[in-house]
């Protein structure tokens, strides 16, 4: 009798877990639907950003930047988020789990900056479409013909693009007025030759005899227009009674980006203080290496007693090996070939021939804010290559490119490298784009992103890469993670805190060992931007602590190539993510 009642308890709870399994199927299935609605929506209300990612039925819409499209979008993303919430998380799979969370973020994000955050009126440099037109002009997706023509349409409605720019700024903050001043000029550059270049080398056919006529006009008035705007900046600079906003956004804004965005395990306050602990601990690391290398390079001098002292004078000496200003874009050219064979030397991760990266000077459009960067492929895009973006130091004086040069000298433009490119970002986003899921491929999560090519740093001179460069090698990175630390304490205390000017210039002078020059873009980009300066060492924290914990666990199985390529596989979804879907993989394959 009790065989056959505990038989009978088997099948029932076999029948439960078939019916449960069941369930889980159709609500995955049922989420699946929904992304497929979510993104018919989301691309309608951004077709620029569609555009960026290389969906070719989006080129050439421009959306006008006007409240009440404003209004539009806030009630799509509340209908959408509505939608979203009927879905029970954890009835869903582990990967759909992450989407959710992905949606949920980007949604719920996008809401509070239209509503909230509202930085449409304050940052003018917002207001740029010197991108969207250079998007679709070099788009080879696209025939000629059809980006001349969407270019023709899109013309039309720029004058009211920028009009509406003037009607939403409100007391915007001077630091990006004056952005916005400089970065405008490409704007012209665009109307002014740009675009008529293009419509000279474009097939006759692409536009008739009274399109091309109506095109003069358009293009005349979209000139005008952006100069306008230009003029309209430039007086408020001059107007000595301009009320002007402050930059810093404020603890209650920051910590609320800082969610948002970073998505991490830690809070922005937390991740401050870590900061703080972490900037002790590299200087004594850093005091270490110097005792090391002292006879070496001062054989006739006594170390001085003041770490920072003789840290300081250390690192003064050894970058002054650096390559001449006007080579400096061909250095860092020259110098991936040699990343790419450690790579592969030492099965670190693969590398993808196919996808090739292409070195170039920064886009007039984009100048201003960093001087290296990574622009990748969208994910539908086929023939864009990835570029490697790097400002040239024409407009330099000989002080200023010579303390640049210091900074980015022979070992930091190695270690810049590998953080831009190979294994960095160049890497990782070639990998985002493969991912099965679009949410984690085209959600990319800033600190996942920063921190991996962050991670990479450290991980390659472990792996032994530049062994016969060493200890200089490990000082000068060190010096680099100093400054990811330092990014951190800068930002929280600049906009919290309320650092000062003279403050900030210390803190990366005197304890991150930073040029002048360096130093001042930093506080530049610093009034410019938020929380994106704490990205890179709160990723870095997050993907090294978890290597470290998988290592522990594994032993012996642990392989440090099937890492990288599992963790890159869930696209850029935010750390704490990617571990659970990691653990879920494991688990599954330990079942087997």
């Amino acid at each position: 009798m009790l065989l056959k009642v505990g038989v009978i308890i088997l099948l029932l709870m076999g029948c439960c877990n078939v019916y449960m399994a069941q369930a889980a199927q159709s609500q995955d299935k049922a989420f699946e639907e929904f992304k497929e609605t979510f993104w018919k929506q989301y691309w309608q209300l951004n077709p620029g950003y569609a555009a960026s990612l290389g969906l070719t039925d989006y080129a050439g819409k421009l959306v006008l930047p006007t409240v009440s499209n404003m209004k539009k979008e806030t009630k799509a993303y509340q209908q959408l988020l509505k939608k979203l919430h009927k879905f029970k998380s954890n009835k869903l799979s582990v990967s759909n789990q992450t989407d959710y969370s992905l949606l949920e973020n980007t949604l719920s994000s996008s809401i509070w900056y239209i509503n909230t955050f509202k930085a449409y009126q304050w940052d003018p440099s917002s207001y740029n479409l010197a991108g969207t037109f250079d998007l679709l002009l070099t788009n080879e997706d696209i025939s000629k013909e059809k980006r001349a023509q969407l270019a023709y349409n899109m013309l039309e409605t720029v004058p009211d693009y920028f009009a509406a720019a003037r009607k939403n700024i409100e007391r915007p903050t001077r630091e990006h007025t004056e952005l916005a001043t400089a970065q405008i000029k490409a704007n012209i550059t665009m109307f002014e030759k740009t675009l008529p270049n293009f419509m000279e080398q474009a097939p006759n056919n692409a536009l008739s005899d009274a399109e091309r006529g109506i095109y003069d006009t358009r293009l005349k008035a979209a000139t005008e227009a952006v100069k306008k705007y230009s003029k309209w900046l430039e007086d408020k600079l001059k107007n000595k009674k301009a009320e002007w906003r402050n930059f810093r956004i404020g603890k209650e804004f920051y910590d609320r980006k800082f969610y948002f965005d970073i998505q991490s395990g830690y809070t922005a306050e937390q991740i401050f203080l870590k900061a703080m602990e972490e900037k002790t601990a590299l200087h004594q690391k850093m005091a270490k290496v110097t005792t090391q290398l002292w006879k070496k390079y001062f054989p006739d001098i006594l170390q001085p007693e003041d770490d920072k002292k003789a840290i300081k004078m250390m690192i003064d000496r050894l970058s002054l090996n650096h390559v001449d200003r006007n080579g400096f874009i061909e250095a860092i050219r020259q110098q991936l070939p040699t990343l790419v064979q450690f790579i592969k030397d030492k099965n670190i991760v693969y590398l993808d021939p196919k996808k090739p990266l292409e070195v170039r000077e920064t886009p007039e459009y984009m100048r201003g804010v960093a001087g290296a960067s990574i622009s990748s492929p969208g994910v539908f895009e086929k023939s864009r290559p990835t570029y490697y973006n790097v400002t040239p130091l024409t407009d330099y004086t000989a002080e200023q490119a010579e303390s640049y040069l210091r900074e980015y000298n022979h070992y930091m433009l190695q270690i810049l490298n590998i953080h831009e490119a190979i294994p960095g970002h160049y890497v990782q986003l070639v990998y985002s784009n493969q991912s099965p899921s679009l949410v984690k491929s085209i959600f990319g999560n800033g600190a996942m992103v920063e921190g991996w090519a962050c991670y990479t740093e450290r991980m390659m001179l472990e792996e032994g890469y530049g062994a016969e460069q060493q200890p200089e090698l490990w000082l000068m990175y060190y010096k680099w993670n100093l400054r990811i630390v330092c990014n951190t304490i800068l930002d929280y205390s600049t906009h919290v805190l309320d650092m000062t000017e003279q403050q900030a210039i210390d803190l990366l002078t005197q304890d991150a060992f930073q040029q002048a020059t360096e130093a001042q873009e930093k506080w530049q980009r610093v009034q410019l931007t938020q929380v994106q300066l704490c990205s890179y060492y709160t990723g870095l924290t997050e993907i090294y602590d978890w290597r470290e914990e998988q290592k522990q666990k594994l032993g012996k199985q642990f392989d440090l190539r099937k890492f990288h390529e599992q963790f890159l596989s869930y696209g850029s979804s935010p750390v704490p993510e990617i571990k659970k879907m990691m653990l879920a993989e494991q688990e599954k394959n330990n079942k087997k």
